[in-house]
């Protein structure tokens, strides 16, 4: 369950916390007239970015120019937490990161390693992200519900946040 109080207080800790808990996210690029795709996720937490393992041929990859912005959208394990991150993409191949960030689960993509040739990783650097979290309570849910129809103001189930990170 969300902890709506997290999500007031340390939004981008609890952001961290719910992309850890999660395989996938959707992961499109502005302006490219492309679908929105899943990819898993790996937090860099010290420079608010998000890298992606990809192939040099897809089509991420040739949507990707300098200066690209790009989304990411998370729904959290429990469907109680939503956000929406955003800023630039680039295309940035760091041994570094990929030794970070290598598992079983990466190197099934990959039939030569580390260094397949078709092997890089995108980066996605945060500027803006948008939180919405709730509660999952049914209970909760229909209470606000019949409230809302009852008082005619809208119910409250949780919270939404906006936070501006620096580059």
């Amino acid at each position: 369950m969300a902890d709506l109080e997290k999500t007031r207080l340390d939004p981008l800790q609890q952001l961290w916390d719910e992309i850890g808990d999660i395989h996938a996210g959707m992961l499109g690029v502005e302006e490219s007239g492309q679908h929105m795709q899943p990819m898993a996720p790996f937090v860099e937490k010290e420079t608010n970015s998000i890298w992606f393992f990809t192939k040099t041929s897809t089509d991420l990859i040739a949507a990707v120019r300098a200066g690209s912005r790009a989304h990411f959208c998370v729904v959290g394990k429990d469907h109680d937490y939503h956000a929406c991150l955003a800023g630039t993409i680039s295309e940035r191949l760091s041994r570094e990161h990929v030794d970070r960030f290598w598992s079983a689960a990466v190197s099934a993509w990959y039939e030569g390693g580390k260094d397949d040739p078709e092997l890089t990783l995108l980066q996605l650097k945060l500027d803006d992200v948008s939180i919405w979290a709730s509660p999952k309570s049914a209970l909760r849910f229909g209470w606000e519900v019949a409230k809302a129809n009852l008082t005619g103001r809208e119910p409250d189930l949780g919270v939404h946040t906006h936070l501006s990170l620096p580059h």
